[in-house]
């Protein structure tokens, strides 16, 4: 876990096991049968409803509440599955406060909107009990290459399946799931539900799995894969850490937040991670807000999340922002790192207070100092090893229309592609979109 060796007030145990169980129950209980068709009555059923829009997978809304209403919430599954192959977990995690929930006609009118993601939870809850809806066409005799087992490599996989071909994927990691397995607070996926989706995801036919096989490393290169294979799809998504460009922050105690995360989903035992007195997350992203979070629910005494600009500018959604906040956790902002120095006790992070003039930001002078036994870095990932004759924008991989990269029969989508914001929900949309245009294009 990034520099994993631990400053003095940094131990495990700070909280008992049973505390530790129900500060990480399920942050949103699913709904019970009666609650769902409470929930369902509220909807509008809009013509041109906006709620589609705002739906990076466009699943037909108002349908699947429809028919949850009805009493078929098997058939409101297949009208989300249809669309996004992973609802189960985007109902989740997605931030439906910001996309179709926002977008909802009953929230510009009521400030409350219909709850899209937990009538989303319960109709694939129910699916993820029977037989996988989908089947394989015929075969094509077409072997793709997937490199990714995250969101938008599965539902990559997946589409091409349906369509009939043979997909070989490969992922660097022990477990499939990407971010959904290693990337997302506990507390949101509990019970082991990323592997159990994947479990359901595979029960279609046609996918075979490659653990361990890291792209670049032991002949597995894009070269090769396109010698071998009809279309390769890159999943990759972004496995380098920015850094904080601030003096001592190799300092023992200063980590990246995406590995404490990691840590935390693998653990057997909350009890046995330990957690600092005083943490400090940089970062303004879901990424700060997880990590700060779980760290205050793991029994750090202070946990503060520090961001160079505005409450407004910061990624995480005001509901993150926010249950961090009914969580202890203190926010500041418009203030930057300077440098982590050597304190009595654990480390001291010096920050400067910045404001913009212009868009442009600028120091103004003044600095503090706050003590931390653990420092997590959360301002971003970048992608790791680029692999030969890719072009790149904005340090992604450069894609037009539904995946296409400079290279011919390679794909590429998710967090490691250029486009759209990094979502789970994105991610899967520009996987099945980027499925969708290999399939077209190897048939015709």
């Amino acid at each position: 876990m990034g520099n994993s060796v631990f400053t003095p007030g940094v131990v495990s145990g700070r909280l008992p096991a049973d505390e530790l169980r129900q500060n990480f129950a399920d942050l949103h209980p699913p709904l019970e049968a009666h609650e769902a068709a409470v929930a369902a009555d509220r909807c509008y059923f809009c013509y041109d409803a906006p709620c589609i829009t705002a739906c990076p997978t466009a699943i037909d809304i108002p349908l699947f509440i429809r028919q949850i209403q009805s009493g078929q919430p098997e058939a409101a599954a297949k009208t989300i599955l249809d669309q996004n192959i992973l609802g189960g977990m985007c109902a989740r995690v997605c931030p439906t406060e910001t996309l179709c929930e926002e977008a909802c006609v009953r929230e510009a009118a009521e400030g409350k909107p219909v709850e899209i993601g937990r009538l989303q939870r319960f109709a694939t809850d129910a699916m993820m009990e029977e037989a996988h809806p989908f089947t394989r066409a015929a075969e094509t005799g077409k072997r793709i290459a997937v490199v990714g087992a995250g969101p938008a490599g599965l539902a990559c996989a997946h589409r091409l399946a349906m369509h009939g071909h043979s997909v070989v994927m490969f992922d660097a990691r022990p477990k499939p799931g990407g971010l959904n397995e290693y990337g997302i607070a506990s507390y949101k996926t509990v019970g082991g539900f990323a592997q159990k989706e994947v479990a359901w995801l595979l029960q279609i036919g046609g996918i075979e799995m490659r653990y361990e096989s890291v792209l670049g490393a032991d002949g597995l290169t894009l070269e090769s894969l396109t010698g071998e294979y009809d279309a390769v799809f890159l999943g990759v998504g972004l496995g380098g850490v920015n850094s904080l460009r601030a003096a001592g922050e190799d300092r023992d105690g200063v980590l990246d937040a995406v590995s404490f995360i990691a840590d935390l989903r693998q653990v057997g035992d909350l009890e046995g991670l330990p957690v600092g007195r005083n943490v400090v997350v940089i970062g303004g992203g879901m990424t700060a807000v997880d990590a700060a979070v779980q760290s205050k629910l793991l029994g750090a005494e202070t946990v503060t999340i520090v961001y160079r600009r505005d409450r407004d500018r910061m990624s995480a959604s005001r509901f993150e922002q926010d249950l961090a906040a009914s969580k202890g956790v203190r926010i500041i902002t418009h203030a930057q790192p300077l440098a982590v120095h050597d304190a009595e006790e654990g480390n001291e992070v010096e920050f400067e207070y910045t404001e913009e003039d212009g868009g442009a930001l600028k120091p103004t002078g003044e600095k503090f100092r706050l003590p931390a036994d653990q420092v997590f870095k959360a301002i971003g990932q970048a992608l790791d090893g680029v692999p030969d004759g890719l072009e790149l924008t904005g340090g992604k991989i450069a894609v037009t229309g539904a995946g296409r990269t400079s290279l011919r029969k390679v794909w590429a989508g998710g967090d490691c592609a250029s486009g759209g914001d990094d979502l789970t929900v994105t991610a899967v949309a520009e996987g099945r979109d980027a499925a969708e245009d290999i399939h077209q294009t190897l048939m015709s």
